[in-house]
Parts: structure tokens; sequence; C-alpha cells
């Protein structure tokens, strides 16, 4: 990952402080509630950036998504790819509506040509309950769920999907999928998880990394075991453990509050992320970074629910956490000061609006939308 650094030019803070430049973000607001929920996220890292005098975001938009496939037959802006990349970071609200398919039946989905353009390899999908939030699981302990799911996000079973076409179609009688597992990507992304897992600990999480796998059964799954051992060895310090994805799917529901942090095949991670969105309210709750070497981008994991577009009935929670997570990156890949401190204050302002029963999403049977939701925030940031 890069850091920070060069000249810096300054601009007047909310708050009357001098501030350097900011960071520079490309915009994906897509399709379906992805518009408002993009909005709503970049308000409120907006408000929190100003509350600690830090330099505000130059957003950068990117035209993409279904909606603008119908219109042009391409379904990302000419250059936008490039463009995406040339920023500090990218935001996407989502992407994908029913209606509009290609030719074979898939769903438009250009951020997966982004993520393998970019080798987005590390999707972390943060898991945590919240109070007053829907807990599906009768346990008290389900209170205290807080774990991270990091899902490669290049390669896998999503390998054919990542390039338009790369599924070998036998005529009308058999498609056959390639499940890729590189070394190069694995190794990456285990190390990334270690590092990830320790980080955890130094803050009063347990730590321990799981190893989710089927390496009972394939030889690809076998060999991403493998290379997490390999990595696990410069990580003497970090817990580790093991499961299949089977058994972990079971114990999600089983004892959730039993794992700290997981690492998993690309599918495996799509799947799993989500049954963990729906133990902790759902994806209205389910944030996402997908971090390459170079470049990271953050989105909601939901989709762009077009029933409810255009309704105000959006949760954008997952969106604004999405946002916390990019500010958290930029400080701490690009050197942003009070950036940190700015998702800090998101995540706090959502925690304390949950506690006091100021955060009642439409998604999970309150009576605020999501411009409701967004002003809670946007009122306790100040």
């Amino acid at each position: 990952m890069r850091g920070g650094g060069g000249s810096v030019a300054l601009a007047q803070g909310k708050r009357g402080r001098q501030v350097s430049k900011g960071a520079t973000v490309s915009v994906i607001e897509g399709d379906g509630i992805g518009i408002d929920v993009t909005r709503a996220a970049l308000a409120v890292a907006g408000a929190a950036l100003a509350r600690e005098g830090a330099a505000p975001l130059t957003l950068q938009p990117v035209r993409a998504g279904a909606g603008y496939y119908s219109e042009t037959g391409h379904d990302i802006e000419p250059g936008g790819e490039e463009k995406a990349g040339e920023a500090d970071a990218i935001f996407l609200g989502a992407i994908g509506l029913p209606a509009i398919r290609h030719a074979d039946g898939t769903e438009i989905s250009p951020h997966l040509r982004l993520r393998d353009r970019y080798q987005l390899y590390a999707g972390v999908r943060p898991v945590k309950a919240y109070p007053n939030a829907p807990q599906r699981l009768a346990d008290p302990r389900a209170a205290g769920i807080d774990l991270v799911i990091i899902r490669e996000s290049t390669e896998g079973l999503f390998y054919s999907a990542a390039v338009h076409g790369r599924a070998e179609v036998i005529g009308s009688e058999e498609v056959r999928e390639t499940l890729r597992i590189s070394r190069k990507t694995t190794e990456k992304l285990h190390d990334f998880a270690f590092r990830f897992a320790a980080r955890r600990a130094e803050k009063g999480r347990s730590g321990q990394l799981t190893c989710v796998d089927k390496a009972n059964v394939f030889t690809s799954m076998a060999f991403f075991r493998q290379i997490f051992d390999e990595v696990a060895n410069r990580y003497p310090d970090v817990p580790r453990g093991y499961n299949y994805v089977d058994a972990q799917a079971l114990d999600l529901v089983r004892q959730p509050w039993a794992f700290d942090t997981l690492v998993m095949e690309n599918m495996f991670g799509d799947i799993l992320s989500d049954l963990a969105g729906g133990l902790v309210g759902g994806m209205g709750m389910a944030a996402c970074g997908e971090i390459g070497d170079a470049i990271g981008l953050f989105q909601p994991a939901h989709g762009s629910a077009p029933d409810i577009m255009g309704q105000d009935k959006a949760n954008p929670l997952a969106a604004i956490l999405s946002g916390a997570m990019m500010l958290d990156y930029l400080a701490d890949t690009r050197g942003h000061k009070g950036y940190a401190a700015a998702a800090a204050r998101i995540e706090a302002a959502v925690e304390s609006g949950f506690a006091a029963n100021a955060l009642r999403p439409m998604e999970f049977g309150g009576d605020m939308g999501t411009r409701a939701v967004t002003q809670v925030l946007l009122d306790t940031i100040g």
C-alpha cells in the first residue's frame, strides 16, 4: 500500500483551522438505492472530517452500472476503469438491476473487473452487533458478536466472472467455470489476514485467525490451507484455527461469538458474510472494503434493491460504515491527518445512536428512512 506524502495545498476547514489537501475518491453511485446510500455515506464522512478540521474529500464521479448500460450499451463510461484507479480510493454504491442483463443471463457487473484490474484481493467484511438492533439468535452472547470475514476477492470461483466470457460454454449442454487459487495472491491474502488479526488483538479482541476451506475434498482448498500454514510461521504470536466451510456455516449460527477473524476463498466469503450479516440485523449493516496493494474500493455489501429505490426506505448504515472504513484506509495508506479520528467519530455515532434507540431503520421495522437515519448521525457528529 502506498503512503501519503508530497506537497500539499491548504484549504479552510469548517472550524476555522487550516488543513492540508484531502484525498481524492472516485465515486460510482451505480443503481437503485446505491445512489441514495452513497450520498448519505459521503455526507456523513464529510461532516466527520469537518468536525476534526481535516481536509475534505475531492469527489470524482464515474458513471457505471445497469442503468448506464441500458442507456449506452456500456457498463462503465469510456475510460472509467482507468479513471477510477487514478484516485486514492473508490467508493461504490451498488450495481445491478435484475431486469437488465447480458445475453447469457448474468447481471451487469463492471465492479468485478475493477477487483480484477486493481487486484483487490482482500475483502474485509466486519460483522458487529449493536444495541437495540435486531439479533436473530436468542443466546444473550449474541449481543457481543464482533468478528471480521476476510474474503479473497479476485480468484476462487469468481475467477471466471471477473472478466466476462471466461466461462467455457459447451453448446447448450454444459457450462464449466474455473476455480483459481494462486500462490501469489493467496500469500498476500493470508499475510494481510494475519496482520489484521494481530491488530485486532492489540485492540483487545482475541485476534484468532481461522482458515475456512474445504481442504478435505478439494486440492485447491488443501493448497489454500498449505499456504495459510506457511504464512503462519511468520506470525507465531497470532493464534490460529481451522474450519471446513460447511462446519463454519453451522458455527456462525451455533456460536458466532467464538470467532474473531476468518479468512476464506471468494465464493465461501460471499456466502458466509451474508449469513453473518443476517445475525446482526441484515444487509443494511454489511460494510465492506476491498483492499489491494495500490488502492482500496469501499461499498455496502448489499445489492441495489430496486423494489425500494427512490422511496427513502433504504438503510444507509452499511454504506456509512463503509465510508468510515475508507477514511481509516486513507489515514493508514495516505497519511491524511484527522481521517482516522473522523472514522472513529462515525463509528461512535452509530454505536451511540443505537444505544439511545435514536437509530430505527425501516429495514429493522423502525420508522426511519434513509434521510432520517443520516440526519441523526449528522446531528450527533455536529
